[in-house]
């Protein structure tokens, strides 16, 4: 078990092929094929294949086949096998040695409780699917939630195609802006509870960790803003991109927050996720 610690540790101690570990922990549980892996961090797909095959070797990530695409996605039992060695052996478990946020795993997770949630949705340019997002549970559940989006790039404004279906839709777009993440990572922003993204992009980028650590998840969808053709066409991408997420919020709003402890909600959110796009 050492020796196979030890061989972990050092796969993991070169910056890159941490990159690469890094980058599909945060897109996890998806899988994702070679080309994208090597496209985010900007490196040649042959050596993207080298660090690819040193962390499957490890067991630290898992290798599938999908037709003629080969899908890496992160081993979630051998980084909690890694984690648990590191602090099950050196502190034995306890919890006043380890860091805070491990020992509330060792002492179980906890339910979510009763109370108005903050949920953020994070995709790149805040101009179409995140502004839905934040729309949609706002009128569906505002009394339970406080929805917010945000994009991660500095420059961009809300796409008039977007606002005309809101507006078919029968929902107030007069308080609708976008908004950069950064306002959302400052020390007087409210606390999330949780945080979506809702594109690949910003899903893929290393944000800062959020305060509270909130449950995460990534709901991925065609961006409809570079949706091509004639206008009917490209109205009825933004249709489609509106009714997934509608659907998709219709199943976490159903769910007994009160009841499900953070892994159980996690999986839930997960699955959701999953959904398929209309």
């Amino acid at each position: 078990m050492e020796s196979l610690l030890t061989d972990r540790l050092s796969t993991l101690s070169h910056p890159q092929r941490m990159a690469v570990f890094r980058l599909l922990m945060r897109r996890c549980p998806d899988a994702l094929p070679a080309g994208e892996i090597a496209a985010v961090l900007d490196l040649k797909p042959s050596t993207a294949s080298v660090y690819l095959s040193a962390l499957t070797q490890t067991q630290l990530i898992t290798q599938q086949r999908k037709g003629t695409q080969l899908l890496y996605s992160v081993n979630l039992a051998t980084a909690r096998d890694v984690v648990a060695c590191l602090f099950f052996d050196c502190c034995r478990g306890r919890a006043d040695l380890c860091p805070p946020s491990y020992s509330d795993l060792l002492n179980g997770l906890p339910k979510m409780t009763d109370k108005k949630f903050n949920v953020l949705f994070v995709c790149t340019g805040n101009s179409a699917r995140s502004i839905f997002a934040e729309t949609i549970l706002r009128d569906m559940a505002g009394d339970r939630f406080t929805a917010y989006s945000a994009g991660t790039i500095h420059r961009s404004e809300l796409n008039p195609l977007a606002v005309e279906m809101l507006q078919a839709k029968g929902h107030d777009v007069l308080s609708l802006r976008s908004k950069n993440v950064s306002e959302f990572q400052q020390d007087d922003a409210p606390q999330m509870d949780f945080v979506f993204t809702v594109c690949d992009q910003a899903a893929n980028e290393e944000c800062p960790t959020w305060p509270g650590q909130p449950i995460s998840g990534h709901w991925g969808m065609p961006d409809p803003v570079k949706a091509e053709g004639t206008e009917a066409e490209k109205r009825l991408v933004f249709h489609q991109t509106y009714g997934a997420l509608h659907n998709r919020l219709q199943s976490f709003t159903a769910l007994s927050l009160d009841l499900l402890d953070r892994a159980a909600l996690q999986k839930q959110v997960d699955d959701i996720g999953k959904l398929e796009q209309e």
